[in-house]
C-alpha cells in the first residue's frame, strides 16, 4: 500500500520536499558539530544547498537521472567528516572564537570538500523534486512542495526537543530515500546508506556523548574527580567539586569576596551550566539561586554529575531560557547576577552572523540586569577572555550603565580569566583595581542592533571575505556550466532580486524574534515554522485571486517594510510578551506574506521557469552573503537594503507586471529558491 503512495505523483512530490528541506536542516546541524569551522560558517552549507538545488532544478528536463547519487554522495560526506572532524583555529585578532587548535585535514582543503559534497546531495535530490514539480501547474507543485516543508521542519523540531541523536534523523533520511527509490534501488546506494547509519550510530551511543538542540556535548574522564564538558569538539566546562575547585581555581570564589555586606537574599546565575557556579553561590550563603541555562541537555547530564548535586537543593529554581529573554521577563530583584562564562561556542540560525550569547553583553541588557538590581545589588561577568579591547569593551559597557568604573581582576596571559564587578552604589565593593581603558585599545560599545561583541572593528573579517570569493566563484561556475550563457536569464533580473530582499527578509526576521522572544532553538524553528506558513499562505491567495494590477502589491510590501523599519525593537521589548508576540509576527510574517504574492503573480507567467529560477537562486545566494553587511551597518539598516532590493525587482520586472495583468497562467518547471530560504 504504501509503495502504491510513493507511485501517486501529489505524495511523491512532497515526501521528496520533505526528504530536501530534512536533509538540509540534518547538514547544518551535524557538521557543524564535527566540523567547528561551520559552527561559525554555518550559512556556507546553506549556500551550498542553494547552489545544489539550483543545479538539480537546472536539470529538471535532463536525460541524465541524478536523484540516485543522493544516497552515495550523502553517504561520501558522512564518512568524510567522521574520518576528519575538524577543530577551529583561535589565531588571528579580527573576530574572537572560543575554540581549540585545528586537527584534522586543513581548512582551505575541508571547506571545499564539504562544500562541493553538499551541492551534489542537494543537487541530486532537487533534480527529484523538479521531475515530480514540471507535473502540476506552477502554484499547485510550489503549494505541496511547501507542505512538504513544514512537514520536514515539524519532525525535525521534534527531533531537536527530544534530544534525539543524529542516527535517529540518518533513519529518517535513509527510510525516506528508501522508500522513493523503491525497487530501483541498487546495491551501491544500500551499502551507502549502510554507512551512514554505521557511523551515525557509533556517534550517537559512543560512551559520555549526549546531543542537545545545539551541541554535540562530550563528557570526557580528565582526571580523578574531574570530568571535561566538550561541545562540538571543544573544551567548555569541567565538572568538579567545590573544594577542589577552590584548591585549582580560586578565581570563581572572587565575586563574593568583593561583596561588602551583601546578604545574597536572592542571586541570578546565568550561565549556570553543570551547577559549579551555583554551588559556589550555596557555599557563600546564597539564600535563594535562579539558575538560567539555555541548554537543557547540559543541565539533566551534567548537573547530575556534579558532586555537590547544587540543583537538588530547594533553595534553587532552574529556568532552561536564554539569558536575555530571562531578564526581559523575570520581575524578581537580585543582591548579586552573575554572567558565569556565557560563551555558546554557535550561531543562532544557518543563515545570521549572531550567536547565542549576542545580545547579552550589549549596552540595553546591561540596563536591563541594572534594573534587576536591589538598590545594594552588585553585578559580575567572568570568562576567559583573550584580547585587552574586549574586556575594553565590556568594562566600557559597565562604566556606561553604571556611571562609573567597574573593578578588574585579571589573570594569567593567553586565554586569562577575568572579572568585573560593579555595583549600583559606588563603592559598595572591596575593590583592589579598578579598570582604566587599555592605552590605544578600541573599546566601543555595542548595542542591540549591532550585537557583534566579539567583533573588534565594524568590519568583515578577512577569514569571511575569502570564503565569500570562494563561494562566489563555485557557484558561478557551476552554474555557468549547466544553465550556458547569464544571457539566457536577462528577462529574469527581477527574480534576482527577489531572491536576494526574500532570504535578507528572513534573516532580519530570524534575530529579531531572537532579541524579542530569545536566541533558543524553540525561538528559532517558530520563526521558521512562520515564514513557511506565510508563504504556503500567500500561494493559496495567489491560486484562487488573480490580481490584475500587480503593482499594487509591491506598494504594500514596501508600506510594511516603512513600517517594521519606523517601530523601534526597544518599544516592542517594553510590551507583556503575548502582545509582543502578536505585534512582532504582524511586522515579520506580513512583508513574507506579501513578498510571495509578489512572487507568485509574477513566476507564474515566466516563459522559461529554468532560467528564472537561476536567477531567483543567484539572487537568493547573493542575499545570503549581503547578510555578512549586517557585521557593518547593524540588523535594522538591513530593512533599508531589503526595501531598494524590492525596488530593483519592481523596476526591472515592472514591463513583465503590466503585460501579466491580462495573461493566462503558463505550465512551467520551475520554482522559487525563496522556499528553500527557510532553514
Amino acid at each position: 500500500m504504501l509503495r502504491h503512495l510513493v507511485q501517486n505523483a501529489k505524495f511523491r512530490l512532497i515526501l521528496l520536499s520533505f526528504l530536501m528541506l530534512f536533509v538540509e536542516l540534518a547538514l547544518i546541524r551535524w557538521l557543524g558539530s564535527n566540523i567547528v569551522y561551520l559552527s561559525y560558517f554555518s550559512n556556507f552549507v546553506l549556500l551550498g544547498s542553494f547552489l545544489g538545488i539550483g543545479v538539480g532544478f537546472l536539470r529538471g528536463t535532463s536525460k541524465s537521472d541524478l536523484f540516485p547519487w543522493a544516497a552515495t554522495s550523502l553517504g561520501a560526506l558522512i564518512i568524510f567528516v567522521s574520518c576528519y572532524p575538524v577543530e577551529i583555529d583561535r589565531s588571528g585578532t579580527q573576530l574572537i572564537y572560543f575554540g581549540g587548535y585545528p586537527s584534522g585535514l586543513p581548512i582551505w582543503a575541508t571547506l571545499p570538500i564539504v562544500f562541493a559534497l553538499v551541492a551534489v546531495i542537494m543537487a541530486s535530490i532537487a533534480q527529484g523534486v523538479a521531475r515530480t514539480f514540471a507535473l502540476f501547474e506552477p502554484l499547485e507543485a510550489y503549494r505541496l512542495d511547501i507542505i512538504g516543508s513544514l512537514t520536514g521542519i515539524a519532525v525535525f523540531s521534534l527531533l531537536s526537543f527530544s534530544s534525539a541523536p543524529p542516527l535517529l534523523w540518518g533513519l529518517v533520511v535513509c527510510g525516506v530515500m528508501l522508500l522513493l527509490y523503491g525497487r530501483s534501488v541498487r546495491l551501491l546506494q544500500l551499502v551507502a546508506l549502510a554507512g551512514v547509519i554505521i557511523v551515525l550510530g557509533h556517534e550517537s551511543f559512543e560512551p559520555g556523548n549526549y546531543w542537545s538542540p545545539y551541541y554535540k556535548i562530550s563528557i570526557l574522564n580528565a582526571a580523578p574527580g574531574l570530568k571535561e564538558l566538550n561541545v562540538n569538539g571543544i573544551p567548555h566546562q569541567v565538572i568538579e567539586s567545590i573544594a577542589r575547585r577552590k584548591a585549582t581555581e580560586p578565581v570563581y570564589f572572587y565575586p563574593y569576596q568583593r561583596l561588602r555586606g551583601n546578604p545574597l537574599r536572592n542571586v541570578l546565575i546565568i550561565g549556570a551550566g553543570n551547577g559549579g557556579d551555583v554551588a559556589i553561590a550555596l557555599a557563600n550563603g546564597a539564600k535563594h539561586v535562579d539558575a538560567v541555562e539555555i541548554d537543557p541537555r547540559i543541565y539533566q547530564v551534567a548537573g547530575a554529575m556534579n558532586p555537590n548535586r547544587p540543583y537538588d537543593d530547594p533553595r534553587v529554581t532552574v529556568h532552561i531560557n536564554d539569558g536575555r529573554a530571562f531578564l526581559q521577563q523575570a520581575r524578581t530583584r537580585y543582591d548579586l547576577i552573575l554572567f558565569a562564562l556565557p560563551d555558546s561556542l554557535i550561531l543562532v540560525a544557518g543563515q545570521s552572523s549572531l550567536r547565542l550569547e549576542s545580545y547579552l553583553f550589549t549596552l540595553e541588557a546591561m540596563k536591563s540586569a541594572r534594573a534587576h538590581l536591589t538598590p545594594n545589588g552588585s553585578f559580575g561577568m567572568y570568562n576567559f577572555y583573550r584580547e585587552d579591547w574586549l574586556i575594553d569593551r565590556l568594562a566600557g559597557t559597565l562604566q556606561t550603565t553604571y556611571g562609573h568604573a567597574p573593578c578588574l581582576d585579571s589573570f594569567g596571559r593567553y586565554g586569562r580569566f577575568a572579572l568585573l564587578m560593579v555595583s549600583r552604589q559606588a563603592g559598595a565593593l572591596n575593590c583592589p583595581t579598578m579598570w582604566s581603558a587599555t592605552a590605544g585599545a578600541t573599546s566601543d560599545v555595542v548595542d542591540d542592533d549591532h550585537p557583534f561583541v566579539y567583533l573588534q572593528h565594524r568590519s568583515i573579517p578577512t577569514m569571511y571575505l575569502i570564503t565569500i570569493a570562494a563561494i562566489l566563484i563555485a557557484s558561478f561556475g557551476l552554474i555557468r556550466g549547466v544553465a550556458g550563457p547569464f544571457t539566457q536569464m536577462r528577462g529574469y533580473v527581477d527574480l534576482f532580486f527577489m531572491g536576494a530582499a526574500f532570504l535578507l527578509l528572513e534573516t532580519k526576521n530570524v534575530v529579531q524574534f531572537a532579541l524579542l522572544f530569545g536566541t533558543t532553538w524553540f525561538v528559532n524553528a517558530l520563526v521558521f515554522f512562520g515564514i513557511l506558513l506565510s508563504v504556503y499562505l500567500a500561494i493559496e491567495v495567489a491560486r484562487r485571486v488573480r490580481v490584475t494590477r500587480p503593482g499594487v502589491l509591491y506598494i504594500a510590501l514596501f508600506a510594511t517594510l516603512a513600517l517594521a523599519f519606523a517601530v523601534p525593537q526597544q518599544d516592542l521589548l517594553a510590551l507583556n510578551v503575548p502582545l509582543r508576540f502578536c505585534l512582532a509576527a504582524g511586522l515579520a510574517f506580513m512583508p513574507v506574506f506579501l513578498a510571495n504574492l509578489v512572487f507568485a503573480e509574477r513566476f507564474r507567467d515566466v516563459g522559461s521557469s529554468t532560467s528564472a529560477f537561476a536567477a531567483n537562486l543567484l539572487g537568493a545566494m547573493v542575499g545570503g552573503i549581503l547578510e555578512y553587511s549586517s557585521l557593518i551597518v547593524g540588523y535594522h539598516a538591513l530593512l533599508i537594503i531589503i526595501a531598494l532590493l524590492y525596488g530593483c525587482a519592481f523596476l526591472f520586472g515592472r514591463k513583465q507586471l503590466v503585460g501579466a495583468q491580462d495573461a493566462q497562467p503558463a505550465q512551467t518547471d520551475g520554482k522559487t529558491a525563496a522556499a528553500y530560504a527557510i532553514s
